[in-house]
């Protein structure tokens, strides 16, 4: 995969939801390799394309937005999204969700730039704050430490990966300015 050659768009609702068994795909990718991002294995495509659908709700009611890293021929290869927070004392932050990069285009600094789109969509939004949660110990770590995230500390046993096993997860936090 040549990085020249990839796109990363923002997404808009109706095209999150047309493009949802194909963005359901990617999640599955990730879920069946061993990303803690939420589901169990084993998930159906059904399950994720569901789950892109209401993203695209979100989306419309102006919570989540959604980058997507296509290749030259337009194959879906990441996405990242940004949820922002709701209530009046916290609208100034955001939390990056789901920054998947499929398995065959990993190690190649996409997640990097899927990264970089969602943090210039925050600042453009005029979020000041964004956080994120991972699998402690996960390849991700070393992704957010490198682009200026700070560790805030672990939390044992607070989710399941794919497997249903809990583990330990790490939030990181970063400030946008």
């Amino acid at each position: 995969m040549d990085l020249d050659t990839v796109h990363i768009e923002a997404l808009p609702a109706g095209r999150i939801r047309d493009a949802a068994p194909e963005l359901g795909a990617l999640l599955q990718d990730a879920v069946h390799g061993g990303a803690s991002v939420g589901f169990l294995a084993p998930l159906s495509g059904g399950d994720a394309a569901a789950w892109w659908r209401s993203v695209a709700r979100e989306a419309e009611e102006g919570v989540r937005s959604v980058w997507a890293a296509r290749d030259g021929d337009g194959a879906l290869l990441g996405v990242v999204t940004l949820v922002r927070a709701t209530h009046p004392n916290q609208r100034h932050r955001g939390d990056i969700s789901k920054l998947l990069v499929h398995t065959a285009a990993r190690g190649r600094g996409l997640g990097r730039r899927l990264l970089s789109a969602a943090e210039a969509g925050a600042v453009d939004l005029g979020l000041t704050l964004l956080v994120l949660d991972t699998e402690t110990g996960s390849a991700a770590e070393g992704l957010y430490r490198s682009a200026g995230w700070t560790r805030a500390g672990v939390i044992p046993g607070y989710a399941a990966g794919p497997d249903g096993v809990p583990m330990p997860t790490t939030y990181y936090y970063k400030a946008l300015g």
